[in-house]
């Protein structure tokens, strides 16, 4: 018993759930780079169908279920969910309510970040090793021309570990990269005068730093998102809330079923209406309108104690 579960723990961990230091993938992702780039799908080819690219990394790389593949191939062209996307994706890749279509239906080809990833693969610069029926050779890892650990972050459960790691600003890290390569015993705090903390796809704000630099000192730390609201007049006699900006990976269905329970349920007062009036124009705007007679500031610090509107996100660096 103990051997079988040591031998599936380190398989978990070291195989399937937890992404490279050297270039912040797990295996999955790795394979799909390298089977999107065995197919030559590059930016400047047409997309083919996910399919067609699901087929190939699950027949000659990764052996398991084709949705698992196609799971990790949806977030890779998610620009909510990555900082910077691995894929360019053709068709609906869901939203951060709905899931995506049918790989059937989608399809994809290598974001432009992507060749950054696999660029000098055929130049020995990496160790290639057996796939998973010893008939074809895959990278261990990718050569990696930026720190794509850190401005993608990366979270999985392993087996008694876990990783969740945030997002950070390409520009921000290259520029502390440089730096650590020019003042390799440089300190903390210089490095965090270039990258002061993570910088969220979604926007939203980051509330106390106190964490983040615990996180960066230590590998563990939490920080506070907030969503990015403010307060106007929606008719001339009412005022009212409008979020532009929700924490990581929040989406506003969560947050407007939220409010209704709230609402129903009498904890939170104040609230006439509730609008999503969100479209690809002016992309995320949520209008809460306000009873009269009711302070909105006072409202919005209910909402951000109550709802989802206020978040945490605890990083684990693993």
């Amino acid at each position: 018993m103990q051997n079988a579960f040591l031998e599936y723990s380190y398989s978990v961990i070291y195989s399937r759930a937890l992404p490279d230091a050297r270039d912040g993938l797990k295996p999955v992702q790795r394979r799909i780079l390298y089977g999107a780039n065995e197919l030559g799908l590059r930016p400047d080819r047409g997309h083919v169908k996910c399919q067609r690219v699901v087929g190939e990394v699950m027949g000659k790389y990764h052996p398991h279920g084709d949705q698992a593949i196609y799971d990790a191939l949806v977030r890779m062209a998610q620009p909510f969910t990555l900082r910077l996307p691995l894929v360019d994706g053709h068709g609906n890749f869901g939203s951060l309510d709905d899931g995506p279509a049918a790989a059937r239906y989608t399809e994809a080809r290598m974001a432009n970040a992507a060749l950054l990833m696999v660029a000098g693969l055929d130049e020995d610069t990496v160790d290639f090793v057996p796939n998973y029926d010893d008939t074809q050779l895959q990278p261990g890892v990718m050569p990696a021309a930026y720190p794509n650990l850190l401005v993608n972050g990366a979270a999985g459960i392993a087996v008694g570990m876990a990783t969740n790691m945030p997002p950070h600003n390409l520009v921000e890290v290259i520029g502390a990269a440089r730096h650590l390569i020019a003042n390799p015993t440089c300190s903390l705090e210089d490095l965090m005068k270039f990258v002061p903390g993570p910088d969220l796809p979604c926007g939203g704000k980051i509330v106390g730093l106190e964490g983040i630099r615990d996180a960066y000192l230590t590998g563990r730390g939490s920080f506070r998102t907030r969503a990015t609201a403010r307060i106007e007049s929606i008719t001339p006699r009412r005022k009212g809330i409008v979020v532009t900006e929700l924490p990581y990976l929040v989406g506003p269905e969560k947050v407007i079923d939220k409010v209704k329970d709230l609402v129903q349920g009498k904890k939170l007062q104040g609230i006439a209406d509730l609008k999503d009036l969100s479209d690809r124009q002016h992309g995320l705007r949520l209008v809460i309108e306000i009873k009269n007679g009711f302070n909105p500031d006072a409202v919005l610090e209910q909402l951000y104690k109550l709802t989802p509107m206020e978040e945490n996100f605890g990083i684990n660096n693993v």
